[in-house]
């Protein structure tokens, strides 16, 4: 028992210093630039030494999008846990409008950032493609699809493309859990109607 407790006492501190860091990262970031933010910058910030940060991130690239992978994770811990007789699409539409209010003021100035820089933007695309991996094998799952069954990546593809066209038109803004559900479904609908279109493999 006390070692339990002291097991998890370890793993809070643990989780405490990370979103130190981020917090400071995104700060700095935000306010200097990421080009003009180092790690020793970030270190001195969130009160830890340099090294700390490897132990916790390999890059600053990669604190820069930590969110962006505990989302992905949270997205298939969602799908693994979703009731036996929801689909795939449905899970994801829940999982969206349950993170609507997860995007602060901080972060719009985080993406603005992003977007204004073609490294950073291609940094991001490669974490979407993440997410867009966890999306089609998920569906893939609900078919009982196989390698060589094309119909999971392009569904997982179409609906990458489509909320990336969303976001531009509203500029990457917050929006509300029902702006975003309206939003949405149109496009679940219409994924949904081109899987039941799409002959397997």
């Amino acid at each position: 028992m006390v070692e339990d407790m002291a097991t998890g006492l370890r793993e809070r501190k643990k989780q405490q210093t990370r979103d130190a860091l981020m917090q400071a990262a995104f700060a700095l970031f935000a306010e200097r630039g990421y080009d003009a933010t180092t790690l020793a910058d970030i270190a001195e910030a969130a009160g830890v030494s340099t090294r700390t940060i490897f132990a916790y991130f390999p890059s600053k690239q990669d604190i820069l999008f930590a969110t962006f992978d505990e989302m992905r994770d949270a997205l298939a811990l969602a799908f693994a846990n979703r009731p036996a007789d929801q689909d795939a699409l449905g899970a994801l539409r829940d999982f969206i409008v349950s993170t609507a209010d997860a995007k602060d003021k901080l972060h719009e100035r985080l993406d603005c950032m992003i977007a204004a820089d073609e490294t950073l933007r291609s940094h991001k695309r490669a974490r979407i493609a993440e997410f867009q991996d966890v999306v089609a094998s998920a569906i893939a799952d609900d078919l009982g699809a196989g390698p060589d069954d094309l119909r999971p990546q392009v569904a997982a593809a179409s609906l990458t493309a489509a909320f990336e066209v969303l976001e531009r038109e509203t500029g990457g803004k917050p929006q509300t859990a029902e702006d975003i559900g309206a939003a949405i479904d149109p496009i679940i609908a219409f994924v949904r109607a081109g899987l039941n279109a799409l002959p397997a493999a």
